[in-house]
Order: C-alpha cells, then sequence, then structure tokens
C-alpha cells in the first residue's frame, strides 16, 4: 500500500510524497506550490490504494465462500453471473446515455441494479426444484453469464459512438481509477461487513464444503445456509463490481494460495485469503498504472496475466502431491 501511495503515472519524489502523507494524516500545512501534487496524493492515490486493498480482499474472501458454496474448487465470485449482469447495466450507461441525471453516479448505479437484476434471475431459476443446488447454482449461473454477456456484445456493436466502446471495454476488465473517497468508503462499509460475517460462519463453511450432511448432522440448514451465502456474496460482488468493474482472477487464485499457506480450515483461510487478495490487487494496480504511461492498463489484464500461470502452477503442484 506504501508503494501504491509513491507510484503512479505522475511522478512525485519519495520525499515529498511522505510529507504529503505525513500533512495529510496529521493536518499539516502544505506550500501553494505543493497544492496539486498535494491532492494527487490525497485526493487520488491514497484513496486508490484503500480501495484496491479492500476490492482484494473482498473479492478473495467471496471466492473462499463461493468454493465452499458449490463445491467447486473452479468458483469464483463472477461465476454466478452477477458481474455479466453488472455490465449489461453499465454498458447501457456508456454508450447509450440511461440514468444521465445521476452525473458521475449513473455509471455504478446502473451497474449494481443489473447486478441486482442478474442476483434475483440466478435465485428463481437456480432454486427451482426444491433450494439450491451446488451444481444447479453453478450451471445456473455460468448459462446466464454467457447470455448476459452476450448481450453486452451486441450492445457494443449498436453502440452509436466508437469511442464509447473503448470505455465499455476497459470497464469490463476492470479499474481501480474511479476510487474516490466516496467509493472507498462504500466499499469498506459493505466489504467490511460481509468478512465479519463470513468470518463469524467458518465453522459452517467447513461443514458446507464437506457436503449437506455433514452440514444437516451439525444443526444447520444446508439449503437456508446456501440461500444466505448467495445473498451475501453477490451483494458484495455487486457493490464490487459497480465500482470498479469485473477484476477476473483474484477471487480464484488468492482462496487456493491461502489454503496451500495454511490448510482446509475456513478459519485460518478467511484471515490469510483477503491479506493475499489485498497485496495481490495493491501490486496489480501499481503495475497496471506505471507500465505504459499515461495510459493505463486494465487490471482485470494484470490480474490474469500473473493468475493464470499462478493457477497452472498451482494444479500442477497438485497433480504431483496427488500422485
Amino acid at each position: 500500500m506504501w508503494l501504491g501511495v509513491l507510484f503512479g503515472t505522475v511522478h512525485i519524489p519519495v520525499a515529498d510524497s511522505t510529507r504529503f502523507v505525513g500533512a495529510f494524516l496529521t493536518g499539516g500545512h502544505i506550500d501553494a506550490a505543493d497544492a496539486t501534487r498535494y491532492r494527487i496524493v490525497a485526493d487520488s492515490r491514497i484513496p486508490r490504494v484503500l480501495s484496491a486493498a479492500i476490492v482484494g480482499a473482498g473479492l478473495s474472501a467471496i471466492g473462499v465462500a463461493v468454493q465452499a458454496m458449490v463445491r467447486n474448487a473452479l468458483a469464483d465470485p463472477y461465476v454466478l453471473g452477477i458481474s455479466s449482469g453488472a455490465s449489461v447495466g453499465a454498458t447501457t450507461v456508456a454508450l447509450f446515455g440511461v440514468l444521465g441525471t445521476l452525473g458521475l453516479y449513473a455509471l455504478p448505479t446502473a451497474a449494481f441494479l443489473g447486478a441486482l437484476a442478474a442476483t434475483a434471475l440466478v435465485y428463481l431459476i437456480a432454486s427451482r426444484g426444491g433450494g439450491l443446488a451446488p451444481m444447479r447454482l453453478v450451471l445456473t449461473g455460468t448459462a446466464l453469464a454467457y447470455g448476459f454477456s452476450a448481450v453486452t456484445t451486441v450492445l457494443v456493436f449498436l453502440a452509436p459512438r466508437g469511442d464509447a466502446a473503448r470505455t465499455v471495454m476497459f470497464w469490463l476488465f476492470g479499474s481501480m481509477s474511479p476510487s474516490t473517497w466516496h467509493t472507498t468508503a462504500l466499499l469498506a462499509a459493505y466489504v467490511c461487513l460481509g468478512l465479519v460475517v463470513l468470518g463469524w460462519s467458518a465453522r459452517r463453511l467447513n461443514a458446507l464444503a464437506l457436503g449437506d450432511e455433514v452440514t444437516i448432522s451439525l444443526g444447520v440448514s444446508a439449503a437456508a445456509f446456501r440461500t444466505a451465502l448467495f445473498v451475501l456474496t453477490a451483494a458484495m460482488t455487486g457493490v464490487i463490481v459497480s465500482v470498479c468493474g469485473a477484476i477476473g482472477f483474484v477471487g480464484l487464485v488468492v482462496p487456493h494460495v491461502a489454503r496451500l499457506l495454511v490448510g482446509a480450515d475456513h478459519r485460518r483461510v478467511l484471515l490469510v485469503a483477503p491479506a493475499l487478495g489485498a497485496v495481490f490487487l495493491v501490486l496489480a494496480d501499481i503495475v497496471a498504472r506505471t507500465v505504459a504511461p499515461p495510459q493505463e492498463l486494465p487490471l482485470g489484464a494484470i490480474t490474469a496475466a500473473v493468475g493464470v500461470p499462478l493457477f497452472i502452477a498451482l494444479m500442477q503442484r497438485r497433480s504431483v502431491g496427488g500422485a
């Protein structure tokens, strides 16, 4: 996080950045000549770094919960189709100006509404036939994700402005550039609450990962607990995606790394995974900002570039260990 404050598209000497952070924390005096650079540090870099840490922690914890909920090691926060629904809402705003009266809040509002609509649709379809069965939940989410992605593609194809399509694609891959103190506070409220609830549910997650029978033997309704997890993870994912877009591989890879380090007990995994996710996404955001200045690379491209080989290495390690 400290490196994230020091480095960015605008070069600010380390000593000056340190002085600006100190002035921000203590309310110290800043010369008029340094006002512009101070604002970059205080109003852009600090909330951006905090948001990246919060989002990384949230996606990692959601990944842990979803993998236990559907008992599938390949599950991640986006397997339920929530991010694809959010993408439809965000694309509609970016390309056609829907909800334009909301100004800067139009895109995140539309993305969150799209996420809510996708959540409701997935729940209604997957719960038919008696409860949210893991396989039914995964298949429904995956199918609807493809459907929402097709809608997004059609919207981009029909866009009246070509430059808007580039904006949409950048958002679809995720970015921390929209971060402000307001969005940081919003993310902190939802993600921290979600982390507390998931940590409190760690024992039941252990049971759910072993099967519904084990969960029921502990006096916990597997169906009710899975439904509660679905609502919680969908809400957290919707808020995160509405602010910074769909950032892949964090919620897929980090839980596996955490289990490799501390074992499968969710009481330990839910302590380690958010910390690892925070570090991973902050570092990825630093790379996205500094590789090709003054342009910024999509954050999802950076996480995928790291996540794909890391995930393959983890699979190879498990295969060798299993053999």
